[in-house]
């Protein structure tokens, strides 16, 4: 792959590609879109991270503060590994996050229907 990206991307582009890797965050709850995107650029970035570790500790890094740090407590040892934690907790989360609109929704309803 490094022979690739040095062939068909000139210098300027991979340090492009590493400066939105390195800015990458998560946009609300669109986890997936997040995760496959820094998957894109650390295959193309891939000089960035020597380590696995490196890799996913900026993985985690881009994940908002309601997930961050679950993730990091469990200590995900593989890429593998952080992306399904970080995939269950953000199922969790929106689910919980639906409920509670729900549930609020309902007590408005019934608030209106008593008066």
């Amino acid at each position: 792959m490094k022979m690739m990206t040095e062939k068909y991307y000139p210098r300027n582009e991979i340090r492009k590609l590493e400066m939105e890797l390195w800015e990458l965050k998560v946009k609300g709850t669109d986890l997936a879109s997040y995760t496959q995107r820094f998957q894109e650029l650390a295959l193309l970035c891939g000089r960035m991270f020597s380590e696995e570790a490196d890799k996913i500790k900026k993985y985690v890094g881009g994940h908002p503060d309601m997930i961050h740090g679950s993730v990091v407590a469990s200590k995900p040892k593989t890429m593998q590994e952080a992306i399904e934690i970080a995939t269950e907790l953000m199922d969790k989360k929106v689910r919980t996050l639906a409920e509670r609109e729900t549930a609020s929704k309902r007590k408005f309803e019934n608030t209106l229907r008593n008066t």
